[in-house]
């Protein structure tokens, strides 16, 4: 399919940036660099950086201007899952088919190297847009994922999401949760993307929203997998979300409802971008085919 070669074109890019940003280091720190690059580079989908790069790429400017900003995305979000699965949160052992980072380095190296990977991002951002004839559009993007990324956004629904295993949680608590955990480095991924090709506050607060539609309908599913999926094709263990008594779409709604949900927020992503014509036909089947993923 023509999309899945664009994917694989965006990864790519993303994959290739992301070795050189990781970098050189020294034998006394080696350890922390070896366990940052072992959940880096462990197999996922890159769909934060590939949707920066696809809106970037759709506005008309070369995805490549996206790209700084695509892999520090990536590296908050790794450094997120690292953290995520300690034990001290959910205590997970398997992540895209692979023993945890903890697991293999111990908890205070995982720790250090969800550190150095958050770090980082911020270094790569920073050095990038030191460099821009018009740093305006850099900065903005940066605050974009900063924001999306601290305690008004993602740590912020990581926290109410602890907060709250074992709960009874009521809806306006579940929609914090996921609008935040989820949706706020997807609706970060979009903005920065369209940041990077110079669009007004305006346009770029439109696919902000539209990407808070989007990562809601993708955790939706993701809560779905881990009632209907299987451990093999997930790379992780099903059934986690109840082991751990967290409160899902499924659990507060139902699954029907929460297919229902789903289709309409998808149908909300592609009706937004159907004004852009064939431009948008990337986007568009990438987000049917992630609300029909196994994994």
């Amino acid at each position: 399919m023509q999309w899945k070669n664009k994917m694989n074109e965006y990864m790519l890019m993303v994959n290739d940036a992301l070795e050189t940003y990781i970098g050189e280091h020294q034998s006394v720190n080696e350890e922390v660099f070896e366990a940052m690059k072992y959940s880096l580079f462990a197999g996922g989908k890159r769909l934060r950086p590939v949707f920066s790069l696809a809106v970037c790429e759709l506005l008309g400017k070369e995805p490549k201007q996206a790209i700084p900003y695509a892999c520090a995305l990536e590296m908050i979000h790794t450094y997120s899952l690292v953290h995520d699965d300690l034990p001290a949160m959910d205590n997970d052992e398997m992540r895209r088919g692979k023993p945890t980072n903890h697991i293999i380095y111990g908890e205070g190296i995982a720790i250090l190297a969800g550190d150095g990977l958050l770090n980082k991002a911020y270094e790569i951002m920073i050095d990038h847009t030191l460099k821009l004839e018009n740093p305006s559009f850099g900065l903005k993007a940066m605050k974009s994922i900063a924001d999306a990324s601290g305690t008004n956004g993602m740590i912020g629904g990581q926290t109410a999401d602890l907060l709250n295993e074992g709960k009874k949680v009521d809806e306006r608590t579940l929609a914090y949760i996921h609008h935040n955990k989820t949706g706020a480095l997807i609706a970060a991924a979009l903005k920065a993307g369209s940041y990077m090709a110079e669009v007004d506050d305006d346009e770029a607060e439109g696919w902000e929203r539209i990407g808070y539609a989007l990562g809601l309908a993708f955790q939706i599913q993701d809560d779905l997998l881990d009632i209907e999926g299987n451990t093999s094709e997930m790379g992780k263990p099903a059934g986690s979300d109840e082991r751990n008594k967290k409160m899902t779409y499924p659990a507060l709604y139902g699954i029907e409802a929460s297919r229902e949900r789903m289709d309409e927020l998808t149908k909300e992503v592609q009706m937004f971008l159907k004004p852009y014509g064939e431009k948008s036909n990337f986007l568009v089947m990438l987000t049917s085919a992630l609300m029909n993923r196994r994994s």
